[in-house]
């Protein structure tokens, strides 16, 4: 329960500090001016599809979290033999921080009106997460040809689950990637672009922060993390 109260408070943490950037607590009937820079503070608002990817956000990570805590349940037993992580995942790694990134810029050149940064964003986004696939299926089929297959021991199911969940996570991005694609270079209103790339950049930064986890749960750290927490929390 313990690794799971340290995640969850993880992602309460990362989903307060977006949400404290998005006037939440705002008091429109405190703000000082005329009535009409009150009255424009509506556009300000967070908008409905924002609220909801948040809600998903969060249920997701609550699965993540489930299957790290069955993770370090899991591996106390004696048949637990962990597997090499193997270094593929180091590029993957650095694949996927770069499309976070590119989605990122996207999501500030949409604001600007800047719609030809906004296309190469989006199209560098949607390269580099397809490249993160294969580097996966890469990484899935060495560890196979080493002996490390999926039913050989309990450790192996986990990486290919918790990888292979991950990875389908990232396939619905990128079907959400392609709309928004679809809709910069259709020449869709600015506002519903500026949402559309916002989204998909507050969702790849969401599975960003989930892979990082999900590799310190594989490589390890993550066990060192938690007795740390447990020694402060005793």
């Amino acid at each position: 329960m313990s690794v799971v109260l340290v995640f969850l408070l993880v992602i309460i943490g990362f989903a307060g500090w977006w949400l404290s950037h998005q006037r939440l607590m705002a008091k429109p009937w405190l703000e000082q001016g005329v009535i009409g820079d009150v009255v424009g503070m509506e556009g300000s608002t967070l908008p409905t599809a924002k609220i909801g990817l948040g809600v998903f956000l969060a249920v997701v990570g609550c699965l993540f979290a489930l299957f790290a805590s069955a993770y370090f349940m899991r591996m106390a037993l004696s048949d637990w033999r962990p597997l090499p992580v193997p270094r593929l995942l180091w590029l993957n790694t650095g694949v996927l921080v770069l499309s976070s990134i590119a989605l990122q810029c996207a999501s500030v050149a949409a604001r600007k009106g800047q719609i030809g940064t906004v296309r190469l964003g989006l199209a560098t986004a949607g390269l580099t997460a397809l490249a993160f696939l294969i580097g996966q299926l890469m990484a899935w089929r060495e560890l196979t040809e080493d002996g490390y297959l999926l039913a050989s021991n309990p450790a192996n199911s986990f990486f290919y689950l918790i990888t292979g969940l991950h990875g389908l996570h990232i396939l619905g991005g990128l079907v959400g990637l392609g709309r928004t694609a679809a809709h910069a270079w259709n020449g869709a209103p600015p506002e519903r672009l500026r949402l559309s790339v916002e989204l998909c950049a507050m969702y790849w930064h969401f599975l960003l922060f989930v892979w990082l986890a999900i590799f310190a749960l594989l490589s390890g750290w993550a066990a060192t993390f938690i007795d740390i927490c447990r020694q402060l929390l005793t």
